[in-house]
């Protein structure tokens, strides 16, 4: 692995708590934080693997001497090295959050944060923020909306793009990817004694081995072509807070390397597993379309109903180790329902829309990616834009301006050409996952329109035609101000638009059975889609 290295720890004593002592030192901490902090008091969070103690602007965190199989931290030594790698992973996405790494010194019933002597604990020291903050309580008061959901995007993006690489190691060998799986069916096997749940996981664990045998050969390729990568490893809701106007991603995992060099899609299926289970599946869609048109690695939704199971079992392993410990006193545990509506979500994971292909039709201006926007969120499909892939291919970022004029630089024939053969590329793992899939360009070509109904023949997926139809006055109208706004991947301006009107090619008699009207226009409220819902979920195949 080429990550950074860990820090040199020096020796610790091995004091050897156990965790019954190891609450009663929590307590004793509590109950000296709040002398400090007076009338302002002291709160106690709890999980499955750790206190935290959150006093005024401070939070101390503290491992809980536990082994649960897939975490081992009942050694001394091994809690202040997790404490370590915390501290180094989590400053990667949030600086300002994660301070230092403090020794717990005395006793168990005495103890000191940071005192003399040797340690017989170690807690981690952050900055403590609003608990109302957090992504899932902002969601289940309806504060939390797209914006925040671009920001994760972008942020993440930016951290995968520069993460450590697993060069020549073994992480994101297909068999590793699928041993927590595995692992995760196993334990909920003897946590979840009752017949239908067991009936649940004997159906999760049949569909897990038909996916394996057919992504093996996906999960190697992307270890060979550096997909696996140093990754935050626990994303979601939960773990994302706005702090100051800002999103900020924090308690990654520092417990397990092969749990953090992951690829980065199961990372992203993480938060999409997340965001769908407690009810949004738009933003859900919403943040899986801008991560993949950031990275334009397509190929990752292949992966990802295989990635979204494995991220909800872990969920329901969690609320099961909680219920578990609960029995012994030491944890509270998950309601019952909970756990079943986790266990429901991640039955829905294997449940996959049949492949459909969508293309839109019109000229810059019309409103095609606007509404594609909104039908991606309402229907669920991954979108992918020719204004973004036609850069990409030659090296430019969707925000560069690039020559507008037609039939040169990027925009000649020839990079037109290449630009369509792209988009059905990039298409393929989409409608081989069994996704929708919506590719937002002009298709003013019959050519073009050929060649994307030949690809989802292939597969076997419905073809439908978006085809937008706006007054030549709104076009103009709407092409300068995008113009004058900036930030559009397009840099479609009028005189493209007066080729393309030139040059296009209107719809064919056999095409039009095919044609779905989509008249976009501007209305108070934003974009307004004249579209037949109805008529276009008939032409979508439901779910299995």
């Amino acid at each position: 692995m080429t990550g950074q290295p860990e820090a040199r720890r020096a020796p610790v004593q091995p004091a050897g708590l156990t965790l019954a002592e190891q609450a009663r030192m929590v307590a004793a901490l509590r109950d000296a934080l709040r002398a400090r902090q007076g009338a302002h008091g002291v709160d106690l969070h709890e999980t499955h693997i750790s206190w935290v103690l959150v006093a005024g602007a401070s939070a101390y965190k503290v491992k809980k001497a536990v082994d649960l199989g897939f975490l081992d931290a009942t050694a001394p030594a091994s809690r202040q090295r997790f404490c370590e790698e915390e501290l180094r992973l989590n400053r990667r996405l949030a600086p300002a959050l994660y301070l230092e790494v403090l020794p717990i010194t005395g006793s168990a019933s005495d103890p000191v944060l940071g005192g003399a002597g040797p340690p017989i604990d170690w807690a981690v020291h952050m900055r403590a923020f609003d608990q109302d903050a957090l992504w899932d309580r902002q969601l289940a008061r309806s504060a939390l909306g797209p914006a925040q959901v671009d920001e994760l995007a972008a942020q993440l993006h930016t951290f995968h793009r520069d993460a450590a690489v697993d060069v020549g190691g073994a992480s994101g060998e297909a068999d590793r990817v699928r041993a927590p799986m595995l692992d995760n069916l196993r334990v909920l096997g003897a946590l979840l004694p009752a017949a239908g749940d067991r009936r649940v996981l004997h159906a999760l664990g049949a569909w897990e081995a038909r996916q394996f045998g057919r992504l093996a050969p996906v999960f190697e390729r992307r270890r060979r072509e550096g997909r696996v990568r140093e990754c935050h490893g626990d994303l979601h809701l939960g773990n994302v807070v706005s702090i100051e106007g800002r999103t900020t991603v924090f308690d990654g995992i520092e417990f397990s390397a092969d749990l953090r060099w992951i690829d980065v899609v199961s990372e992203l299926a993480f938060m999409a597993m997340d965001l769908r289970s407690h009810g949004r599946a738009d933003l859900a869609h919403r943040f899986v379309n801008a991560s993949l048109e950031l990275s334009g690695d397509y190929e990752g939704a292949l992966l990802l109903r295989y990635y979204m199971l494995y991220r909800a079992l872990v969920r329901v392993k969690v609320l099961a180790l909680r219920s578990a410990q609960s029995s012994t006193g030491s944890g509270v545990a998950a309601p019952p329902d909970l756990l079943r509506r986790t266990l429901d979500a991640a039955a829905e994971c294997t449940r996959s829309t049949s492949p459909a292909l969508l293309i839109t039709h019109g000229y810059s201006g019309s409103g095609k990616t606007s509404a594609t926007q909104h039908l991606l969120e309402a229907v669920g499909a991954i979108r992918i834009r020719a204004d973004v892939e036609r850069k990409r291919l030659f090296g430019l970022q969707a925000g560069d301006s690039g020559s507008a004029a037609p039939n040169t630089g990027i925009y000649s024939a020839q990079a037109t050409l290449a630009t369509y053969a792209r988009l059905c590329e990039l298409a393929g793992p989409g409608l081989e996952g069994g996704h929708r899939v919506v590719l937002d360009a002009t298709f003013l070509q019959r050519r073009q329109r050929d060649q994307a109904r030949a690809l989802a023949a292939r597969h076997g997926a419905p073809f439908v035609i978006l085809d937008f139809e706006l007054d030549v006055t709104s076009l103009r109208r709407r092409i300068v101000e995008r113009s004058a706004r900036g930030g559009d991947a397009s840099d479609a301006d009028l005189a493209v638009l007066a080729a393309q009107m030139r040059d296009a090619q209107v719809l064919g008699e056999d095409e039009r059975p095919a044609a779905l009207a989509c008249r976009a226009g501007l209305g108070r409220e934003g974009t307004r889609i004249e579209l037949d819902w109805a008529e276009l979920r008939r032409r979508l195949p439901a779910a299995d």
